[in-house]
């Protein structure tokens, strides 16, 4: 298991497997050990993935000072991380509250990024965030399914300001288009895979400056792929094609059936849609 050392000297893993160019990604939760985005589906065949386990989190050291879990800070860990590969520019992905860091990354530094594909992002480093109706909207959308009920009302507990974590058991079925086995044990990982306090630590004040963002991403020359899934509610589809508008060369793509981990969901769909972006706009000029 490679490691290489941080601007502060903590030292960062990775996890490198697969053929072909590298495609950097990074996780969500926020703060989950990069291990549950597994090989994304298979994209493993096309590309060799390196994912980064964030400061605190799986292989990876704890940091001396707690402040350096906030996004922005991490910025630094993913430019050492490309220049540790030894990458001109990387092929970035960012998965759900990873978003956010791949885009203060891209803004920060728009030269070293050669692609973005944003899967189900979260995008609070440009002030877009899932309401509580995109929520309900997509909640509507599992009307039928034996848990819905209970989850229904659960959500409704949640955006009226209860506790999440008491009520996540009954939330859960709704991040998968399919509750069966397999996502049930993906979900289960969470619990073990995701530091808590980095977690609450990953979104403190100051981490964020929408405007400015957005203005270093107006100029943005890679191509960018929003991924977003059917059923889910962060971001709807909608809501992926407003993020996606913020790009001079963004798309959004739907993937059908799909909840917020889609590369579980239908992992043939999910592979052939990144894959082909990758293939098509992720090159070099």
């Amino acid at each position: 298991m490679p490691t290489f050392s941080a601007y502060d000297g903590t030292a960062l893993a990775y996890h490198a497997e697969g053929r072909g160019e590298p495609l950097v990604c990074l996780p969500g939760g926020p703060m989950r050990a990069s291990a549950y985005l597994g090989d994304l589906g298979g994209l493993t065949a096309h590309r060799g993935l390196v994912r980064l386990d964030l400061r605190g989190t799986g292989d990876s050291a704890v940091p001396r000072d707690d402040a350096t879990y906030r996004c922005d800070r991490l910025v630094d860990d993913v430019e050492a991380l490309r220049e540790h590969l030894g990458l001109d520019r990387a092929d970035v992905l960012a998965h759900s509250a990873g978003g956010s860091l791949a885009l203060l990354y891209a803004a920060a530094h728009p030269g070293r990024v050669r692609s973005l594909t944003l899967v189900t992002p979260g995008t609070r480093a440009l002030g877009i965030e899932a309401t509580a109706e995109d929520w309900r909207g997509a909640v509507a959308l599992r009307r039928g399914e034996p848990w819905f009920e209970a989850g229904r009302s659960a959500w409704e507990a949640f955006l009226g300001g209860a506790e999440l974590d008491d009520l996540w058991p009954d939330i859960v079925p709704f991040m998968y288009g399919r509750w069966d086995a397999a996502a049930r044990e993906h979900a289960a990982d969470d619990a073990h895979q995701t530091n808590p306090h980095a977690r609450g630590c990953y979104y403190a004040e100051g981490a964020f400056d929408p405007g400015a963002t957005r203005q270093a991403l107006a100029a943005l020359e890679a191509p960018v792929l929003v991924l977003a899934g059917e059923y889910d509610g962060g971001p709807t589809p909608a809501r992926a094609r407003e993020i996606a508008a913020v790009f001079p060369h963004g798309t959004a793509a739907v993937q059908s059936g799909a909840g917020h981990y889609p590369w579980l969901d239908d992992a043939g769909a999910f592979r052939r849609t990144v894959a082909a972006f990758l293939e098509a706009d992720g090159r070099p000029p």
